[in-house]
């Protein structure tokens, strides 16, 4: 059933993504959105795997007309992860996001300070989440989280666009 569910996914997903970017172009021109590379004390990365798009991603999301970056970085890690932030997360850089849309960028904090109780249980939007050890990523981690994430613990030069 998972593997038939998995392919149905694989399919539509081209399709959906083109969908919600084309109301996304109507509705705001540009499209921001935030994603955060959540560090434990044991240095391991917390990455989400979501029900309609094929991959692991640092979580977050689209940042609302009348939120600030910080604001929605907040929300996602609340609704993503069950992440309350105990400190200040750092902007680690702005990237435009080309491979979806010319008009796409995506704000990268780093989260070091924050508290959780528990991992949520799965739902509508997240199929899977949980902290990973830097060397044993989960199969199917996209290119871009990967690359953030070696940006930022192996101070990799930063690249401007998403990938």
């Amino acid at each position: 059933m998972g593997e038939r569910l998995n392919s149905v996914r694989r399919r539509v997903e081209p399709l959906l993504r083109r969908i919600f970017h084309a109301y996304f172009l109507l509705v705001r021109g540009m499209t921001l959105g935030v994603r955060a590379v959540v560090l434990d004390t044991e240095g391991r990365v917390f990455l989400v795997r979501h029900s309609y798009v094929t991959g692991w991603y640092l979580p977050g999301g689209g940042v609302d007309l009348g939120e600030t970056m910080e604001q929605a970085l907040w929300r996602e890690l609340k609704e993503e992860g069950d992440i309350d932030l105990t400190g200040d997360a750092v902007l680690h850089g702005i990237f435009l996001n080309s491979h979806v849309s010319r008009r796409d960028h995506v704000a990268v904090y780093v989260v070091r300070q924050f508290k959780q109780d528990r991992l949520p249980a799965p739902n509508r939007e997240i199929a899977e989440c949980g902290f990973f050890a830097v060397t044993a990523l989960p199969e199917g981690t996209t290119p871009g989280t990967r690359l953030r994430i070696a940006e930022v613990l192996h101070d990799r030069p930063r690249i401007a666009t998403w990938r």
